[in-house]
């Protein structure tokens, strides 16, 4: 004999057989629907990398996210300055400024340690890397702590102390040209999810890197 049985849906059942063994039974809609939910889930953990715009600055060719963009304002010492939109739960963008300066600048070791000290001793953190983009030496560091940010005209001198900040900075050393600082400065989550970003937007990748003392 064959026995039928009727299962509500969204309804699980117990059903003795012999008066001994139980086995469950779940309605095929209810696993169905569960399944559903899941692959809804992981698509929506899913996300892309986001769109890049090539721009050129200075001689200097980026590939640059399309939501980083650039400011008109022309200011001293700067090839270019871009906004790089806050993070979820920051309140302020971050900013990346694109410079170049005859000479390199004063050395890597220098402007290392230049960007160091623009973050308070106390709670500071900070990790350089080495690496080669293609046959292009580059130095990065990444700083959290607080950030001293300068208000006003660099020659006042006037700071202004920004806890729970986050710098990212790049020395690249164009083979055969000229030396170029990336530094991006902002809220610590903000300028977190964008590191990656920024060492791809030169030809860099975090394979391969070593650390770097000075």
């Amino acid at each position: 004999m064959t026995l039928r049985y009727w299962i509500p849906a969204g309804m699980a059942a117990l059903i003795a057989i012999g008066g001994t063994t139980l086995v469950s039974v779940t309605h095929a809609a209810d696993e169905k629907a569960k399944d559903g939910a899941a692959e809804k889930t992981d698509k929506k953990e899913e996300k892309k990398p986001e769109e890049t715009v090539a721009v050129e600055i200075g001689g200097l060719k980026l590939k640059l996210p399309k939501s980083w963009k650039q400011s008109d304002a022309t200011l001293p010492m700067r090839l270019a300055t871009f906004e790089i939109p806050a993070a979820e739960g920051d309140k302020e963008n971050g900013e990346l400024v694109v410079s170049s300066f005859p000479g390199g600048g004063g050395g890597v070791d220098a402007n290392l340690g230049r960007w160091i000290g623009q973050f308070d001793a106390e709670g500071r953190e900070a990790d350089i890397l080495q690496g080669k983009a293609g046959k292009n030496e580059y130095f990065i560091v990444n700083i959290s702590g607080t950030y001293q940010k300068s208000i006003g005209p660099p020659v006042l001198g006037k700071k202004k102390p920004e806890p729970g900040s986050r710098m990212a900075g790049v020395i690249l050393n164009v083979d055969g040209g000229a030396v170029y600082f990336l530094k991006m400065t902002g809220p610590d989550a903000t300028v977190a999810a964008q590191v990656n970003a920024l060492r791809a937007s030169f030809g860099g990748k975090s394979d391969g890197e070593e650390a770097y003392e000075f």
